[in-house]
């Protein structure tokens, strides 16, 4: 089978991965490096983990969350549906099963909130582990009087962090935000829809979302 360390060493896939965060550098959005790569890939696969899937189900979510930026070498516009075309020919050609293929690229394809959906308990845990990354170590611009609102709400969070309780069946973001940078409504703002879509998420993990900023609870 087809595993992390296997796509991991693929040249080709590390090639599109390291390009697709210098071409968003160049654009000016946050860091999409090996940093946040992996990160997702643990969380949806300790997700999976947590909530009692398979040990390959959560392979598959950690194969998914570590390729799901990778249509950003491309264009950053429906980064998600251009990732997924470009991984199922090369999983296809490392040995990996076809059903398997379909899982992670319909996963990669449904990652953002402009049209995602948590079509699988993989795709599902992608989701919330990619919206669980907003924290200040992924704002490039060192200039914060030209920090825009993503910049500015980014580098608020001084800690985000996911947790799950198998038994109550909760999703919980836990984040830190230094409201001295910005106010809690500006993570709203430009988060909401993330927000809806995580929700969704949890719900079709048979789970309930939580999102608790500076320990009170909002959803």
């Amino acid at each position: 089978m087809v595993t992390l360390d296997d796509v991991k060493s693929d040249p080709v896939l590390d090639s599109f991965i390291r390009k697709g965060n210098e071409y968003l550098g160049a654009m000016g959005y946050t860091e999409h490096s090996y940093r946040h790569v992996n990160l997702v890939s643990g969380i949806a696969k300790n997700i999976l983990d947590k909530l009692g899937y398979s040990k390959r189900e959560a392979e598959l979510a950690a194969i998914a969350g570590y390729l799901h930026d990778l249509g950003n070498v491309v264009s950053r516009n429906d980064h998600g549906i251009s990732g997924a075309t470009i991984c199922g020919p090369i999983l296809l050609q490392m040995g990996m099963e076809p059903d398997e293929v379909a899982t992670v690229i319909s996963a990669i394809a449904n990652h953002e909130e402009q049209y995602g959906q948590p079509v699988s308990p993989v795709a599902a845990a992608l989701i919330l582990a990619d919206k669980s990354d907003v924290h200040r170590s992924r704002v490039r611009n060192r200039e914060f009087a030209t920090f825009d609102i993503h910049d500015r709400v980014n580098y608020a969070v001084e800690n985000s962090l996911v947790w799950v309780d198998d038994k109550k069946r909760t999703i919980t973001m836990e984040l830190t935000i230094n409201i001295k940078i910005t106010p809690v409504m500006e993570y709203f703002e430009i988060f909401l829809s993330r927000m809806l879509l995580c929700r969704r998420a949890a719900v079709f993990l048979d789970c309930v979302f939580e999102l608790v900023v500076n320990g009170a609870k909002l959803l």
